[in-house]
Formats: C-alpha cells, sequence, structure tokens
C-alpha cells in the first residue's frame, strides 16, 4: 500500500505541482484548498503525512495545526512557509509541525523531506533501502548517498558538493538512464517559479561531473545534445 499523503494548499498551480510530483514518486495524493475543509478530511481519513500551507483560507494552517494536536491527531505535518518568516517556522514546530518548507522551494528537496518524515514516523519501513546508524543510504556505483545529511562519499572520503548540487545528482540518481531535460531539472531543484535560466542548471551540472570524474569512475552524467542530461552508472 502506498503512503497517503493530504495536501492543504489554495494556491492551484502550487497544489498541482506537490500532486503531481508526489504521485509520481508512488504516494497517494489527495489535495484540499482551504483550512477548513482540510481539518475534517485529516480528522475524518487516515493519513500518513499532511503538507500544510502557512496561508489559507478561512482557518490559517497554525488553526488547523493546532485544532488537529488537541484533538490528539498525530499524523505527521510538514509546513510550507514564505521565505525568511523565522517566525512562522517557530510557530508552527511550537503548534506540533515536524517538519517545514519555504517557499519557493525544489521538488527534489520536496521529496527529501517527505521520504525522511515518513522514515522518522516508520521506521520499521524501508526494506527496499540499505539502512546504517546515520540513516538512509543509496548506493550507486562507488558512490554513498545520505539525503538527509546532504553528502555524498567515494572510497570513503566526502565529496564536497553544494547543495544544489547534491539535489541534482539525488534526482539523477534516482532514475539511472532516464534523459532529464534541463527544464526539469531546473523545476525541480531550483522551484517552478525560479527566475534564472538554463545556463544557472548547466554550471551546476558541469561542476558536479568534476567533481564526480575527480573522485570515482563508475557513476558518470552525460550529455544529451539539445536535451538534457543522463546519469549512467558503469558495472565493473
Amino acid at each position: 500500500m502506498p503512503d497517503k499523503i493530504l495536501v492543504i494548499e489554495d494556491e492551484p498551480t502550487l497544489s498541482r505541482l506537490l500532486s503531481y510530483n508526489l504521485s509520481q514518486e508512488g504516494y497517494a495524493v489527495n489535495t484540499v484548498e482551504d483550512g477548513a475543509d482540510g481539518l475534517q478530511e485529516a480528522l475524518q481519513n487516515s493519513y500518513d503525512l499532511i503538507i500544510l500551507d502557512i496561508m489559507l483560507p478561512g482557518l490559517n494552517g497554525f488553526e488547523v495545526l493546532s485544532k488537529l494536536r488537541q484533538k490528539g491527531n498525530r499524523t505527521p505535518i510538514i509546513i510550507l512557509t514564505a521565505r525568511n518568516a523565522e517566525n512562522e517556522v517557530v510557530q508552527g514546530l511550537k503548534h506540533g509541525a515536524d517538519d517545514y518548507i519555504t517557499k519557493p522551494f525544489g521538488v527534489a528537496e520536496l521529496l527529501a523531506r517527505v521520504s525522511a518524515v515518513l522514515r522518522r514516523a516508520k521506521p520499521e519501513d524501508g526494506d527496499d533501502v540499505k539502512e546504517a546508524s546515520h540513516g538512509k543510504v543509496i548506493t550507486a556505483g562507488e558512490l554513498k548517498i545520505y539525503p538527509e545529511k546532504y553528502e555524498v562519499m567515494a572510497g570513503g572520503e566526502l565529496i564536497s558538493l553544494r547543495p544544489k548540487e547534491f539535489e541534482v545528482l539525488l534526482y539523477l540518481v534516482q532514475r539511472p538512464g532516464m534523459v532529464i531535460t534541463r527544464d526539469d531539472l531546473m523545476n525541480i531543484v531550483w522551484g517552478f517559479d525560479y527566475v534564472g535560466g538554463q545556463r544557472t542548471v548547466d554550471v551546476h551540472v558541469s561542476s558536479l561531473r568534476k567533481k564526480l570524474e575527480m573522485n570515482q569512475q563508475s557513476v558518470q552524467i552525460d550529455s544529451i545534445r539539445g536535451v538534457g542530461y543522463k546519469l549512467v552508472i558503469s558495472k565493473k
């Protein structure tokens, strides 16, 4: 059974983006557009995770969060907050949120946080993932990738990556052999409302590729001319 996620978000474009990408990852997603309906839905039906926007019509996110916790609902909740709104983050965590994401955000960050929160809520799960004392590990060729720590190791040595380089690698390594367009990477890693151009993607991929080549040989990123990139894992 796939994990069930309730998205309470009133902005249609963002709601569709969340629903699409979470569904692509195999989650069962339901969306609600306002706080009162979201509260009712969360109380009447069982979910594994709730993604809750703070700025909602009717009941705002803080009110929804508080009422859920007051009624004994312990479903993990990730709140969506505005950039530089530290007070929202603090207030949300005090009311019982499990994690937060600031808007705008990249889809890679969203998926990593969703996975981490679900894993913490159900530590017995994850039979298809290699576990260690320091958390989830994704193995690709010579690489060991730690999503929660934003760290990559090769041969026991840490590869120093910038956050966006790590997010690009994480997205590609979860889709080996697939051609990923520059637009896809832009929307997923930098966010759908990022105002920069595709050159940003190329610069980060170029830097990431050089760092991978310097530290190991089994994982490489191929350029697909006029389209985007593909991660290739060689077999020894």
